[in-house]
């Protein structure tokens, strides 16, 4: 715990000064009880095992005037609160190894039905947002309560060439950032601090991807930017392994005989030829993504699986942890020990 005003500790010196003052005045009070009053009498007779009584009201008047200086000093706790306000950023990969039918209809049809559950499974009040990468990134959709505008937006997505796996984490950061002034964009030129270890905002990153990383910036330098801010990454890799099914990127029509439409976009990070994509899915750097960040790793074969780890991921409650004051404790504290020394003293000392 620190304090934001410790010079203010000084004033428990009057701790000692209350006490030796309440000495006095008992000292004092004790002859002319005994000449005046002989009511002093009897609580002279009074077994010992009462005489607390005199003296727990007191007691308690001193630790109220102990945790009113305690708030005075105005202390700062590292603590961990629900969130109010969270947001969900769907970063999804639209590279051409997406049009695979290993996954009916095709890998990117079955992501968008998932993703089209996913939304309408979250609270109300939980923004979320769409971010697309394939050879680059872009806002598909900024963080928004609106389902109609999600909906169109995944509706809407089309899929390019190359993978930048990378990108697509530094985007959905700049877009966390767009609403959240706490967050700093990684496009940004002003310096922070980071955020200590442990400590998140009330926003994550759900990247799900079928491939490699080709272009742009590493992944894992990508997730270090998450990390500084507090930003959870949870990757999910999608697709077969060893995936050799045609292509097709309008499920709705039938297999072309010839897969040259794909030609001009094949990469040449990509093997095979006529349209199919046999890389793997980059399962060690999405994991270190993931581990980096405070996230967690998530493999999906089959449609079903994919939405399986859509409807556990932990989005209900967002825990954010901060730094606060928390001063409004000690007053609360010292309040209630100053009303019970005021009750016990009325009760047990209804003369004094």
């Amino acid at each position: 715990m620190d304090l934001l005003w410790s010079p203010v500790l000084y004033l428990f010196a009057l701790i000692p000064i209350l006490i030796l003052g309440y000495a006095v005045i008992l000292r004092r009070h004790k002859p002319y009880a005994v000449r005046y009053s002989s009511l002093s009498l009897i609580r002279e007779a009074l077994p010992k095992q009462a005489q607390w009584k005199r003296h727990f009201p007191f007691i308690l008047f001193l630790l109220a005037v102990s945790s009113l200086i305690m708030a005075m000093t105005r202390p700062m706790s590292t603590v961990t609160l629900p969130s109010t306000n969270s947001t969900i950023i769907l970063a999804i990969d639209v590279s051409r190894s997406m049009c695979s039918t290993d996954i009916e209809p095709n890998r990117l049809e079955a992501a968008k039905a998932a993703a089209l559950q996913f939304i309408e499974s979250q609270d109300a009040d939980t923004q979320i947002g769409i971010v697309v990468f394939a050879g680059f990134a872009a806002i598909a959709q900024p963080p928004t309560k609106d389902r109609t505008l999600l909906t169109a937006a995944i509706t809407n997505i089309a899929t390019a060439r190359r993978t930048a796996i990378g990108e697509g984490i530094l985007m959905s950061i700049n877009a966390i950032a767009e609403i959240d002034n706490s967050v700093i964009s990684p496009y940004s030129s002003v310096s922070f601090v980071p955020l200590p270890e442990g400590e998140y905002v009330p926003a994550i990153i759900v990247l799900l991807t079928d491939g490699v990383t080709t272009s742009g910036i590493l992944p894992v330098d990508a997730a270090q930017m998450a990390k500084d801010r507090g930003i959870r990454v949870y990757t999910i890799g999608f697709g077969t392994a060893n995936n050799s099914a045609p292509m097709n990127c309008d499920p709705y029509s039938p297999q072309p005989e010839s897969q040259d439409q794909f030609a001009p976009g094949i990469d040449p990070f990509f093997g095979g030829g006529g349209g199919n994509f046999r890389r793997e899915i980059d399962e060690e750097t999405l994991k270190e993504v993931a581990s980096m960040t405070g996230g967690s790793y998530h493999l999906a074969e089959t449609s079903a699986e994919l939405q399986q780890v859509f409807d556990n991921l932990p989005t209900q409650v967002f825990m954010v942890t901060e730094t606060t004051e928390i001063s409004v404790i000690f007053v609360a504290i010292g309040a209630l020990f100053f009303v019970l020394a005021i009750l016990f003293s009325l009760r047990w000392n209804p003369l004094l």
